[in-house]
């Protein structure tokens, strides 16, 4: 648009090809900075200037209407300004200096007076040389943030094979600072997403079950729609579907798209859906990881793919909404969506029996087992194992007619080590195909396994300081009774009710990890319905509703029925003409 150039139109020719800002001529411009639709300019001696959109005041100038040449924003003069920064609808100004060229965060380091008790590896090394090795640390990341748009993300790229990249080692994304690490995925996400819209396209679910028929899963429902979907229409910032429940009272505002996606979730560590599998370590109850989950390498039908692109989907949407789902994968499962290579440690996380007994039989020469003991030791007679989820597997092609013997049982470790590995080769890529098409796959590549698994699935502890944080208060305040009864039995709470309260308040089990990404208030509101009742909410507005009671006691009792026996979302009644198979009425304008 040319109102962007500041240019008066009777100069303004050609806005293809770069042209002189006449009104900034004998100005000493230092800094500029473009936002969505306006320009903010510096000069040397602190002036400030504004032109272009300007709907919601970003032009600082005092009203709304568009600037299509350079103003002055005169209520900035003589304030000392160094540096400025446009978005997409505000402009920031700061007095503090740039850093120079040369300078780096680290150089704002503090010098600690003495190392915490906490970190007992380093408590022999001097802490200025501790403070040196975090200026060089704190120096690269400032390299990498500032130059990261010219390394290349591409596996198959020729000159530089993806397992020699620097990013493709933990070590060296280990040590990148967080806002490295994030940066350049947050950036793309931020272009490519859909404003505008509330929510995506409608999906029609089946909850209740029938006499005559009992509804697919929820997952295999929502799947099967979401999968045909153009990718672009669900990179969206809240909702990326709205959800149709046939049969209920439900007005999806919200809270029914995140009550659908913890059933999803749900549904995935019951094995209702057999995508996941419990960890060998859960199944033999030994070593890490005991609670976590896999992929299932036996789900390779064509469905069961198209399954896994959809989950892909769905962490993608769980980091565009910010909203977190309530998985339990494993490392390993993590490491491969961030491109890392496995390693031995990685499956003794997950099946350290499996890892302990390839040692063992590495090994067995020191043991005395020698080839004429060695089949009344081992029982395993061919090239076959038990896969992740215990079905017995052939470990090279025509293995079932390949003898193990003391001769040959290193190379057997090593095969059985390369089939672990590999095993879910073909779901990991469909739910990276899945994945690319919400979120620039390529940029997690900056990503430890636990940046992203903190992104997608949040904190896993209901922090209470946060939710204190984040909370607003309606006809009353936080000095009411009530409130002050709320809290008391929220810090009595378990984990596990705390977590029954967020699904019961917002149809979600898990707050975000960072407070920034929390997107709405929760909010406790006072009701005139009769006293010692039980508590409403309403998910679509993380809304806990509260009548009087009449002692602490009576409303712990009554929220905890409440959070643990009342999920039902049915109390838009007038949804209910609306909420039928083949409905011809309009869905209300959210």
């Amino acid at each position: 648009q040319e109102r962007m150039l500041g240019i008066p139109e009777q100069y303004a020719t050609n806005s293809t090809i770069p042209q002189l800002v006449p009104d900034l001529n004998g100005e000493d411009i230092i800094d500029v900075d473009v936002g969505a639709e306006h320009v903010v300019a510096l000069s040397k001696d602190g002036k400030v200037f504004t032109w272009g959109m300007n709907n919601e005041g970003q032009l600082g100038i005092g009203h709304t209407n568009p600037v299509p040449g350079v103003v002055l924003v005169a209520i900035l003069d003589n304030r000392g300004i160094n540096q400025v920064a446009a978005g997409k609808s505000h402009t920031a100004f700061w007095t503090a200096p740039p850093k120079s060229p040369c300078a780096t965060s680290s150089t704002q380091l503090g010098t600690p007076p003495s190392i915490p008790l906490e970190y007992r590896k380093i408590q022999h090394v001097e802490i200025k040389l501790i403070r040196a090795r975090l200026q060089i640390l704190s120096y690269f990341s400032d390299l990498i943030y500032t130059s990261w748009r010219l390394l290349s993300y591409d596996p198959g790229f020729r000159e530089v094979h993806w397992l020699e990249h620097p990013l493709s080692s933990l070590h060296v994304r280990a040590v990148l600072a967080p806002r490295v690490q994030m940066l350049p995925s947050m950036r793309a996400i931020g272009r490519t997403m859909i404003q505008g819209r509330t929510y995506g396209p409608q999906i029609t679910v089946h909850r209740l079950a029938t006499p005559e028929k009992t509804p697919q899963p929820i997952f295999t429902q929502i799947s099967e729609q979401v999968i045909k979907l153009p990718s672009a229409d669900l990179r969206l910032p809240s909702r990326a579907w709205k959800i149709k429940l046939i049969g209920e009272g439900a007005d999806d505002a919200g809270g029914v798209f995140d009550d659908t996606i913890t059933e999803m979730c749900q549904e995935l560590e019951k094995e209702t859906v057999p995508l996941l599998t419990k960890t060998p370590n859960s199944t033999s109850s030994v070593g890490f990881n005991k609670d976590k989950f896999v992929i299932n390498p036996s789900s390779v039908s064509p469905e069961s793919l198209q399954q896994y692109k959809f989950l892909g989907i769905l962490l993608g949407v769980a980091i565009r909404t910010r909203k977190p789902l309530d998985i339990h994968l494993a490392p390993t499962v993590w490491k491969r969506l961030v491109s890392l290579p496995l390693a031995v440690s990685d499956i003794e996380a997950v099946d350290s029996l499996f890892v302990s007994s390839l040692k063992g039989l590495s090994t067995i020469d020191k043991q005395g087992v020698g080839e004429d003991t060695f089949h009344n030791v081992i029982p395993i007679e061919k090239f076959h194992i038990q896969s992740s989820n215990g079905t017995l597997e052939t470990i090279v092609p025509g293995g079932e007619d390949i003898r193990l013997t003391f001769k040959n049982r290193k190379l057997f470790a090593q095969y059985a080590l390369q089939f672990r590995m590999n095993e879910s080769n073909i779901q990991i890529n469909a739910i990276l195909d899945g994945l690319s098409s919400i979120i620039p796959v390529p940029l997690l590549r900056f990503m430890t396994l636990e940046v992203l698994e903190h992104w997608v699935c949040g904190k896993p502890e209901i922090d209470l300081n946060l939710l204190q944080k984040i909370v607003h208060y309606r006809d009353m305040d936080k000095q009411h009774y009530i409130v002050q009864w709320f809290w008391r039995i929220m810090e009595r709470f378990s984990n596990e009710d705390r977590v029954a309260l967020m699904r019961f308040v917002s149809g979600r089990s898990r707050l975000p990890a960072d407070i920034a990404d929390v997107s709405q208030r929760f909010q406790i509101m006072k009701t005139d319905k009769c006293k010692d009742g039980l508590p409403t909410s309403q998910t679509c507005f993380f809304q806990l509703r509260l009548p009087e009671y009449t002692s602490e006691t009576v409303m712990e009792e009554k929220l905890r029925y409440a959070i643990h026996n009342c999920r039902s979302i049915d109390m838009d009644n007038y949804m209910l003409a609306r909420n039928v198979e083949n409905s011809t009425l309009d869905d209300p304008i959210i």
